[in-house]
């Protein structure tokens, strides 16, 4: 019965001691709870304090830019309505002036009985009659000098020009030169007992010449053959193989690259001017200008520059273009038809007849060297363009488009003038032809006419290609028909 009691007062003791170390622990625990409340909130609230500092400054800085803008604004409004005021002031000092300018010139007006453009056109047209024969006469007199110091130097320039663009016919266009390696080939070339060159010679048509040293000279009228000798004979050196079945291959597949070349360049000639779906022969035919010359000009030049001025011609004479520009294109052709007889222009027209050509474009390859009479503008228009490409080979040629705008511009400098008629642009925009009315303007009038017109084209034509000339005709005609 004691030892129950003792042990229940020694348990007793412990959970009173275990309760009373629970209570210390749990103050401990409230006391740091405590502590860090407190820091918290002086945390929080030292924060709190800057935060408002903060606020504080950028609302106070907010408020001094507000003010500085709204001086600014101030200041703008009053400099904007200084201004508005300045202006009001110029109009009206505008007006006032135009006002008694306009009084003024009433008032002149009413004394002198005549307008203000009156005034002054009589005024300009008394000095120009004043100085009207003064500058004719001085006009005249530089004109003179500049022809007698001009004249001796054009003679010596088309002099010089005739004798550089002088050309041996024969020696230029009837030989083709192969340079050998070395000498030892013209034993190969000519075989055993020449059997390697006369098979050349038989397989190409051609004269081979191998006396000088070094080449070997091509000659034939024909230059087809020529151009298909001279590089066979080329690939043949190159090759080695030289042997009367290998020369008759090589010239054989030469024949075949050269027909190419032919089309190829009669292509691109019809191409050029405007001219498409040719019939392959004429193509053909047309390519063969590439080996053809006439008197030392290379018909596929000729004809294209010829061509192109007939097409320019025809625009500006209002003529068939069309027309114009296949007969200018075919007008040779029968240069080079070869396995025919007969003279060039009747082996054209028959061609042309054979491809049921327009009769106007037949006409002017049967006339373009005045065999036959010129029944149309069109066939004029060939013939001109032949002769004038015939007679200075290498011709310039431009942009059509800048062309028209050329010459319109030089003739509508003339006819914008008083008194003239007429006024024509000739030889592509190197000279201005102008005609006068003769019962408005006199002779002494036309040299300033002449004048003006010349410094106008230098105003308008910063950079010209040789030099306009200008010439003013005055002509007086009358006329009378007796009755029958």
């Amino acid at each position: 019965m004691f030892g129950s009691f003792f042990k229940r007062l020694f348990f007793g003791k412990q959970v009173q001691e275990q309760e009373i170390q629970l209570q210390h622990e749990a103050k401990e625990i409230i006391l740091k709870a405590n502590e860090e409340a407190l820091r918290i909130k002086t945390d929080a609230e030292r924060q709190a304090q800057k935060n408002l500092a903060e606020s504080l400054e950028v609302e106070k800085r907010i408020a001094t830019e507000k003010q500085q803008i709204d001086e600014k604004e101030k200041v703008l409004a009053t400099e904007k309505a200084s201004i508005e005021k300045e202006r009001q002031s110029l109009a009206d000092s505008k007006k006032s002036v135009e006002e008694k300018r306009d009084q003024i010139l009433q008032k002149l007006e009413a004394i002198a009985q005549m307008t203000k453009d009156q005034a002054k056109q009589l005024l300009l047209q008394g000095w120009e009659e004043k100085l009207k024969a003064d500058v004719a006469r001085r006009i005249t007199q530089a004109e003179e000098d500049v022809k007698r110091t001009v004249d001796e130097k054009a003679k010596h320039l088309l002099v010089d020009a005739m004798r550089y663009g002088a050309t041996d016919v024969t020696a230029e266009y009837t030989l083709s030169v192969v340079h050998l390696p070395s000498d030892e080939f013209k034993g190969r070339i000519i075989g055993k007992e020449g059997r390697n060159i006369r098979a050349f010679e038989v397989a190409t048509g051609v004269d081979v010449d191998l006396e000088e040293e070094g080449v070997i000279k091509i000659s034939s009228f024909d230059a087809i053959r020529r151009e298909i000798a001279r590089t066979a004979l080329e690939k043949l050196i190159k090759d080695g193989r030289i042997q009367p079945p290998r020369i008759e291959e090589i010239v054989a597949k030469t024949k075949e690259e050269v027909e190419k070349t032919i089309f190829k360049a009669g292509e691109e000639l019809a191409h050029k001017v405007g001219v498409f779906n040719l019939p392959v022969e004429l193509i053909k035919l047309l390519g063969r200008f590439k080996y053809r010359f006439s008197y030392g000009q290379n018909m596929i030049v000729h004809t294209l520059e010829e061509t192109r001025i007939g097409i320019a011609l025809a625009h500006e004479l209002k003529a068939d273009v069309n027309v114009v520009k296949l007969g200018c294109l075919f007008h040779d052709i029968g240069k080079v038809i070869n396995d025919k007889e007969g003279s060039h222009i009747d082996l054209g027209v028959e061609l042309l007849k054979k491809y049921r050509f327009p009769q106007k474009v037949i006409d002017t390859v049967a006339s373009h060297h005045e065999d036959v009479p010129m029944n149309s503008l069109e066939a004029v228009i060939v013939y001109i363009s032949d002769a004038v490409s015939g007679g200075r080979p290498g011709a310039r040629h431009e942009d059509f488009e800048e062309y028209l705008k050329r010459i319109k511009t030089i003739e509508d400098v003339a006819k914008t003038k008083k008194g003239v008629k007429e006024a024509f642009a000739l030889q592509a925009g190197r000279e201005l032809r102008v005609i006068v009315r003769p019962d408005e303007m006199t002779d002494e009038e036309t040299v300033i006419l002449a004048a003006k017109i010349k410094q106008e084209l230098e105003e308008k034509f910063d950079v010209f290609p040789g030099q306009i000339k200008t010439t003013i005709i005055r002509e007086y005609r009358t006329e009378s028909t007796t009755k029958i």
